[in-house]
């Protein structure tokens, strides 16, 4: 040892002042995500915090990969059905590693396009596990275990929900597929249980019955997808009747054995009666639950709701000064387009506007084959909440369109006020709703009445044009509008 070693004196250990930003985001999803590049492309020092995705799930284990997987899916259907077409062949295979490498392909080009766009505002995006250390400080910690303190003048959290595992005895021990893993298949599952009958159970059920799996549907409730109209229940149910689907409703699950991958047993009470269902592989799709263990939010002055997502008011501000939550982890509607839009609600408050998120349109789409797709009143809201209204209601055999890509599956319905021509709410379930909703949507925000799409001059053969019949109402057994409003007011 060298005297200048021997004779030094003790290092002080100074403590690091946090990194400051004007916007630190903890979590990063879609709606915080597009709030980076807004805010940085601002000229704001922005930071973003994430444990393991770019983008949040919806690019990575959730809507566009679902979808992905699903659209793979009408195409192995399009091959079954290619006589239908004219198109005679031999057979077919499917191999499920062809299909997953064609999602996972995608998801890179999204992370790609995603981290050339926090390039290009400047937004700084950090791979680690954030959690509050005091208020509006954020502590990052690395893979590599290294740390970082990051405060911002404003913090919002976006760290979304996950798939809830029910406290069934033995499901956790079962090691039960979620989305995520449902997604990773690199097999065809001999015999898939879905636990759930809700957006995830019916969508990925059908998909996963087209690439030739064996599926069983169990629900609580008395109808798949519950809180929708009778007619829309029961399409959907004998959709995937069709299909080969065994849907069992009013089932509650009492024990689960094995393991899922390998064989399956569940113990259930249908209706009063006990029964034994068994499979290869087990997948959950019962609800989600929000992302708020381990975040420190106690340390920020952040509390919850008693359901555990993050209190926030209209504005989306949360009980803590300069800190918001957005997205599905402050109980926002547990859309993407609901997440971007809560990211609108906070980018007006943060500069000088005052916008809510009461009162918004809530438009949403079901991604089986076909589609469902509702914005604005059903019939059983109407109903709960004593409005009067008109009824107009078509086939999708009505929309000549359909007819040529021989998908006539559905129908088309909406709701229009009783004493104007103000429409309420619309529900396509058929090819394509996702479209043609949006542009009842759009005729909605800007206040149009439905005669305006009645007698709209548009496009030939498209499927949009099946709104000129639908509000039409020509006089047949399956468009007569119908007024309710006596029936309502009565219950």
């Amino acid at each position: 040892m060298n005297r200048t070693e021997s004779t030094s004196s003790p290092q002080v250990l100074k403590k690091t002042e946090p990194e400051e930003f004007d916007l630190v985001i903890l979590g990063g999803g879609t709606g915080s995500t597009v709030a980076a590049w807004t805010f940085a492309g601002e000229g704001k020092r922005v930071a973003v915090v994430d444990r393991k995705y770019i983008g949040g799930s919806c690019p990575n284990i959730a809507c566009l990969p679902s979808k992905n997987i699903i659209h793979s899916a009408k195409v192995v259907d399009y091959f079954r059905r290619g006589k239908e077409f004219g198109i005679a062949h031999d057979g077919f295979t499917i191999e499920m590693s062809g299909v997953r490498e064609r999602k996972r392909k995608m998801v890179v080009g999204l992370n790609e396009m995603y981290m050339e766009n926090y390039r290009t505002t400047g937004a700084e995006f950090i791979l680690g596990t954030g959690r509050f250390v005091a208020p509006r400080t954020v502590e990052v910690t690395m893979a590599d275990g290294s740390t970082r303190q990051l405060r911002g003048t404003n913090v919002v959290v976006s760290t979304g929900t996950r798939a809830a595992v029910e406290t069934i005895p033995g499901l956790a021990e079962a090691k039960p597929l979620t989305h995520i893993e449902a997604l990773e298949l690199d097999e065809i599952p001999e015999h898939l249980l879905v636990v759930g009958g809700g957006y995830v159970g019916v969508e990925l059920s059908q998909a996963m019955r087209r690439f030739g799996s064996k599926v069983t549907v169990i629900d609580r409730n008395a109808r798949l997808m519950s809180k929708e109209d009778e007619d829309v229940c029961v399409a959907l149910n004998d959709l995937l009747d069709d299909e080969g689907i065994d849907v069992r409703l009013n089932t509650r699950i009492k024990r689960v054995s094995g393991k899922s991958g390998d064989s399956v047993t569940i113990l259930c009470e249908q209706n009063g009666t006990d029964k034994t269902l068994t499979g290869t592989h087990l997948l959950v799709a019962t609800g989600r639950t929000p992302n708020t263990e381990g975040l420190g939010l106690e340390l920020a002055g952040v509390e919850l709701t008693d359901r555990g997502y993050i209190k926030v008011n209209e504005r989306l501000q949360t009980t803590a000064a300069g800190v918001w939550a957005i997205g599905e982890v402050a109980g926002s509607p547990q859309f993407t387009h609901i997440s971007i839009d809560d990211f609108r609600v906070v980018h007006a408050n943060l500069t000088g506007g005052n916008r809510v998120t009461t009162g918004r349109q809530v438009p949403y789409c079901l991604f089986t084959d076909p589609e469902l797709a509702r914005i604005g009143l059903s019939e059983s809201d109407a109903m709960a909440k004593g409005i009067p209204y008109r009824l107009f209601k078509v086939p999708m055999e009505a929309n000549l369109r359909a007819r040529t890509l021989s998908e006539t599956r559905g129908f088309l319905k909406a709701l229009v006020e009783a004493d104007s021509d103000r429409i309420l709410g619309f529900t396509a379930f058929g090819v394509g709703a996702g479209e043609i909703l949006a542009t009842v949507q759009i005729a909605m925000i800007a206040g149009l009445p439905y005669t305006a799409l009645r007698d709209a001059v548009l496009t030939h053969p498209t499927l949009v044009e099946g709104l000129i019949p639908l509000f039409s109402s020509p006089a047949s057994a399956h468009n007569v509008v119908e007024t309710r409003g006596a029936r309502i007011s009565a219950a």
